[in-house]
């Protein structure tokens, strides 16, 4: 009989690393097999809840936020490139790359769950930013990544321009705020074990074993 894991995902769409860690927990899981039934569910989290509309430079950001000089910074986003490429996912960061503002995105997110659409929507979202390099502050790109996750497109603008589901993503981040969740991806297992950063699909992988066979503990990665 398969294990019940709940699985909290907290992430933000401009998060490349939680780009790494889905992909990672995707290939856990498909190792692990039928010996679990997964509950997953996306939270929402905001890197960088207080970013304009029109966003700004990726490596300007990096350099203003974190004081990473411009050779850090390409030496990073290298390695996230080389790190999204083995799990199947590209990136194609440029000189001209922006981060953008996600409220919107994880508004849409949190409709896609109500549907049934979650996973479908947090993929489209991630391609949309990453190797689209489209704006996730754009509602017509929200619109096309809603509908290429199999949302109807008519909502999706509807929910847009009348600022649903704010409240309730507004309530869900204070609350991963306050259980102490301050980087992303934060993964979550049956309300109890935690798995932070891009971590490999080991990694997962063993946690998720050890869960199953009840010697796993409190310790965090």
């Amino acid at each position: 009989m398969a294990t019940p894991l709940r699985i909290d995902f907290v992430s933000d769409v401009a998060c490349p690393w939680c780009v790494v860690g889905l992909r990672s927990l995707q290939k856990a899981l498909e190792a692990v097999g039928d010996k679990v039934e997964v509950d997953l569910h996306f939270q929402p989290f905001e890197l960088n809840p207080d970013m304009p509309p029109e966003g700004e430079n990726t490596t300007e950001h990096v350099a203003r936020k974190y004081g990473a000089d411009p050779a850090r910074s390409a030496a990073s986003r290298n390695a996230i490139r080389e790190s999204g490429e083995a799990l199947g996912f590209q990136f194609n960061y440029n000189s001209e790359s922006r981060i953008w503002n996600t409220f919107d995105a994880h508004r849409l997110l949190h409709w896609a769950g109500l549907e049934g659409r979650q996973m479908a929507l947090k993929e489209a979202l991630f391609a949309v930013n990453f190797t689209e390099q489209k704006s996730t502050s754009d509602h017509e790109v929200l619109v096309g990544a809603a509908k290429a996750a199999g949302l109807d497109e008519v909502k999706a603008r509807e929910i847009l321009s009348s600022g649903a589901y704010t409240e309730e993503v507004r309530s869900d981040e204070a609350l991963w705020r306050n259980r102490g969740i301050s980087a992303v991806p934060s993964v979550i297992f049956n309300q109890r074990w935690m798995i932070q950063g891009g971590q490999p699909p080991q990694v997962f992988e063993q946690a998720i074993r050890q869960i199953i066979d009840g010697t796993a503990t409190e310790a965090r990665a």
